[in-house]
């Protein structure tokens, strides 16, 4: 049985994990999810926020097995060799504690981590907003631990994010604006 993984190209989270009996896994994420991934967050009140992950932006890596990607994805993530190619190990990232997080605010998505990163760190979020998906990028500049990506949403709203920082834990919650 081979453990093949689909994760983000830009930061390397797993988004979804699958176990393969006699097959090998498709080289491309694309024949493994179709045009996108679509990651769901329950807003409440019946609501469902779906954020899905473009194939393209997607990559497929077959991995050693680890069997906690299946109940927690977000938590590994994919490292790659000098030459860009996966290596078969997964890592655990860094678990969020304590005041580390993400808040909506009106005027943009701020995101908070533990430690200031030694150099830049990439960030990607999608926000949900009614039918559609806002995609945000930036980095935590090197030597801080926050960044507020710019945004414009109306106040008191719920939406479903998930917030990838190279390093650190997926994020995948409903979040309200405040």
């Amino acid at each position: 049985m081979a453990l093949t993984v689909v994760y983000a190209a830009d930061t390397g989270h797993v988004v979804g994990a699958v176990a393969l009996t006699g097959a090998d896994a498709p080289a491309d994420a694309a024949a493994l999810v179709g045009r996108a991934l679509p990651l769901r967050v329950l807003l409440g009140g019946g609501r469902t926020a779906t954020l899905p992950l473009n194939a393209g932006e997607l990559a497929v890596a077959t991995v050693d097995d680890e069997p906690a990607v299946f109940a927690d994805p977000l938590a590994f993530g994919v490292e790659l060799t000098p030459e860009g190619r996966p290596k078969p190990t997964l890592l655990r990232l860094a678990a969020w504690s304590g005041g580390e997080g993400v808040a909506l605010a009106p005027d943009g998505l701020t995101v908070t981590v533990r430690v200031a990163a030694a150099r830049p760190t990439r960030v990607v979020a999608l926000v949900s907003d009614d039918q559609d998906t806002r995609v945000l990028a930036g980095e935590i500049p090197a030597q801080q631990n926050r960044v507020t990506l710019p945004l414009t949403l109306d106040p008191g709203g719920t939406h479903g994010v998930l917030v990838l920082v190279v390093g650190w834990a997926g994020r995948l919650e409903k979040a309200g604006v405040t």
